[in-house]
């Protein structure tokens, strides 16, 4: 099996922080760039799973550079260089305490909560007798706060403004900026026979401008379906075939695994751990309609510290 890389402990020239997250190590240089380390970890219920997915890293942070360069021209964003197959460098900004997560069809937590008789998610009213799956008549947006632990919580757009979380002003801009990528998102997968089912971003502020930062588009962030088939299944009521992380969060619950206190993680086998892999390439393969190159794996620390250090020496000079 590959190497995969699950803990960082950099001390780059500059540094002047470090956050370890679930799957990203962000590095602060000079409180004016971030370099953000994806790793090869991979959680699902705000947990972090024992065991890292090769290449994992890789396939994230490619895909995440794809949606960011070809979004920068509708919506700026944080990213200046990626210097490594898993590293993106870019700018710092403050980030807003809320996650903008877009929904075009109902499945995954939004129907587990409709089938358990919720009919509004997030302020914004769902109607009767939607299917598992089906596609809503227009996008919705459904937030969450940004937990520095557990779970996030979803929110209402009123909650936000009336807490002070985000400004009005700055949030109908992260609304904007919001359907705007959804639309690009939905474009692009479609021309892949993909449908992008539902997604979240992240955005901060930036010499007093609304950016997005973070990962776009990836299977850590987004739910994808595959289009063809997609109808004749929904009819049926059957499941559909979807390259994204919700057949781990699947995988887990078949296995009693939620998360929640007192259930006990179960054991990831080599074959599960290739499937994982394997699915996260199919992703790129097929989002990208380019063919994944494994990058060389024997030093995977000494090879990103060698590119960062570079990547920062040429953005100071």
């Amino acid at each position: 099996m590959a190497t995969t890389l699950v803990t960082t402990d950099y001390n780059f020239p500059g540094q002047t922080a470090v956050y370890h997250g679930k799957v990203r190590d962000v590095y602060t240089i000079n409180d004016d760039y971030l370099v953000m380390i994806a790793t090869d970890r991979i959680s699902a219920f705000d947990v972090i799973l024992p065991k890292g997915i090769p290449y994992k890293g890789q396939v994230l942070n490619q895909i995440a550079a794809y949606f960011l360069d070809a979004s920068a021209s509708i919506v700026p964003n944080w990213k200046v260089a990626v210097p490594d197959p898993m590293v993106t460098v870019g700018v710092k900004a403050q980030s807003f305490p809320v996650e903008m997560i877009i929904r075009g069809y109902l499945t995954g937590s939004a129907w587990r909560e409709y089938k358990a008789g919720a009919r509004e998610l997030c302020g914004v009213k769902l109607p009767d007798g939607m299917k598992e799956n089906e596609r809503f008549p227009h996008p919705i947006i459904t937030p969450t706060t940004k937990a520095a632990e557990g779970h996030d919580e979803n929110i209402s757009r009123e909650e936000i403004i009336a807490q002070g979380l985000v400004s009005e002003e700055h949030y109908k801009v992260m609304e904007e900026y919001t359907y705007k990528l959804f639309e690009l998102g939905t474009k692009m997968a479609a021309e892949k026979g993909l449908i992008l089912v539902d997604t979240k971003y992240e955005f901060g502020l930036r010499e007093g401008k609304v950016i997005l930062i973070d990962e776009i588009h990836t299977p850590d962030s987004s739910r994808y379906f595959y289009a063809e088939g997609y109808q004749d299944r929904f009819e049926k009521g059957e499941p559909q075939r979807q390259l994204s992380k919700e057949f781990v969060r699947q995988w887990l619950i078949d296995h009693d695994f939620m998360g929640r206190e007192g259930q006990q993680m179960p054991q990831m086998s080599p074959e599960f751990v290739e499937s994982v892999s394997a699915r996260y390439i199919e992703l790129y393969e097929h989002i990208t309609g380019q063919a994944f190159v494994k990058e060389p794996d024997s030093d995977l620390k000494a090879r990103i510290a060698t590119n960062v250090v570079d990547c920062i020496h040429n953005i100071s000079l």
